[in-house]
């Protein structure tokens, strides 16, 4: 189902620049047009319909694999995982659930509900793999699953990936498509159990049988992690250890061992208004194997009291450059900027590497339930990240209570951009409309891909250090301690 939308003028933003002349040019650009690339369908009570939100979105090719929640309960998990797949670049999609995981979708079905769906291809089995959390899960029960599909669009019924106890959370999926590295066609999915400890279990068949877990070193504390496999099989799994800051382990034996966990920066993070919106990374890497980690931090910004999208670099998941913020407005704007998702084109490397950044933002970090209005953005670099062209809003604005809620108004924990074999990005995101009945938030994304231009005007933050001592103006994201595995409580 496509249904076009003609996307609200963007907000107009105050920013820095290269130079004084530029600052006071307002940094947007282009208006695109929107479609609607899925719907919640579903009846069942309990869950707030209609909802669709927290998407990961893959490419591969010409085709676009888009997973997201569908029938948001506001105490946890949703009714079914949704998919919408393009095999055209964008042009037309075809969307539904995937089969054999919720119960609102097939009584036969295992789950009551499920969760945190996030989307891999692997190049050497041709072979779709969208991995998801059933909630609740036991002791004795999937804390992960995967499930796969040749075309994106048949799906088969999921594959236990791994027990584990109540509490499990935060799962993601990554393969290795390096046809040059000695684990080629191996997958990764990384989750963290009820202790909040990271574990990791590996493919070596295309997603049929999963390995062992395996925990980091030190037995990494965190969550939120996301896997990336470099040309020369070395896999780096950035992640959140809560909320004071963002680390890493490392593996280059093919997931067989993890090291230790080694730390990438420091992430002090203001609580965003209204909203449920952790500062968990988005990470993605060029054609030469730099990954690039970004995350929402409040460091740039006097007193904390709105968040920048910032990003670190490493070549080997151990050395890590210095934070760097995503010049996209004003270090004293208003703005508010959080859940972002990072896309880097695989067709490019090093000084001209394109990036493409999709987030959320408020206009005005210190807004209320009456007054808070979410946008949708992008901007993007045609120079590995050394300047940026101005800013555009794809969608804006949308009362917060038009949201479901789950903890706060909620879009998801997470947001993804994917690129292309023709070089356009790609991401899908919740669009919400005020509703008679009900709610009315569905996925959509752009009609066409979006470009990574060279404008005539570009943005750097080159120069510009963090606050020192800068801290979050809210507590760190609680993980449950050992002794109390068994206590505790999901929060997908």
């Amino acid at each position: 189902m496509i249904r076009p939308l003609a996307a609200i003028a963007p907000a107009i933003l105050l920013v820095a620049s290269l130079s004084a002349a530029a600052q006071a040019q307002p940094r947007t650009w282009g208006s695109p047009t929107l479609v609607q690339i899925s719907a919640d369908t579903l009846t069942n009570t309990g869950a707030e319909h209609a909802t669709e939100l927290e998407s990961d979105t893959f490419a591969y090719g010409s085709t676009i694999v888009a997973a997201f929640q569908v029938g948001r309960f506001s105490s946890g998990g949703a009714s079914a995982i949704g998919w919408a797949t393009s095999t055209d670049a964008g042009a037309t999609w075809s969307s539904g659930y995937l089969p054999g995981i919720t119960q609102p979708t097939n009584p036969g079905n295992p789950f009551p509900r499920a969760s945190d769906p996030a989307v891999a291809y692997n190049a050497k089995y041709g072979e779709w793999l969208v991995n998801s959390l059933p909630v609740p899960p036991g002791y004795s029960d999937p804390a992960v699953i995967v499930s796969r599909s040749v075309d994106g669009i048949n799906w088969d019924n999921p594959i236990n990936v791994s027990n584990g106890p109540i509490g499990s959370d935060k799962n993601w999926i990554t393969c290795d498509n390096n046809s040059g590295s000695p684990y080629y066609g191996n997958c990764y999915v990384e989750w963290d159990d009820g202790n909040g400890t990271i574990q990791v279990n590996t493919s070596s068949d295309g997603g049929k049988t999963w390995s062992t877990a395996h925990a980091g070193g030190n037995g990494a504390n965190g969550l939120g992690g996301q896997p990336l496999a470099q040309p020369n099989g070395t896999v780096v799994i950035p992640f959140s250890d809560g909320g004071a800051n963002i680390l890493a382990i490392v593996s280059t034996n093919g997931g067989a061992s993890w090291s230790n966990a080694v730390e990438v920066a420091s992430n002090p993070s203001h609580n965003v208004a209204t909203m449920r919106a952790p500062a968990l990374p988005t990470a993605a890497m060029d054609a030469a194997g730099k990954i690039y980690v970004a995350w929402s931090d409040c460091a740039f910004r006097a007193g904390c009291k709105s968040n920048d999208i910032v990003y670190s670099t490493s070549t080997d998941g151990v050395k890590w450059t210095a934070k760097t913020r995503v010049p996209i407005d004003h270090r004293k704007s208003t703005v508010d900027h959080f859940l972002p998702g990072l896309g880097i084109d695989p067709a490019t490397s090093g000084r001209t590497a394109h990036l493409a950044l999709t987030y959320f933002y408020f206009p005005n970090a210190a807004c209320t339930v009456q007054t808070c209005r979410l946008y949708t953005g992008y901007i993007s670099s045609d120079s590995g990240g050394r300047t940026w062209n101005p800013p555009t809003a794809l969608n804006g604005p949308m009362d917060v209570n038009w949201l479901a809620n789950a903890g706060g108004y909620f879009v998801g924990d997470y947001l993804a951009t994917a690129f292309t074999s023709d070089g356009l990005a790609h991401s899908a995101f919740s669009v919400a409309f005020a509703a008679s009945k009900g709610l009315n938030e569905a996925m959509y994304t752009t009609a066409t891909g979006l470009a990574v231009p060279h404008s005539r005007i570009q943005y750097s933050s080159a120069g510009e250090l963090p606050y020192p001592n800068a801290h979050s103006d809210h507590p760190r994201i609680k993980l449950p301690p050992k002794a109390d595995a068994a206590k505790a409580v999901d929060n997908d």
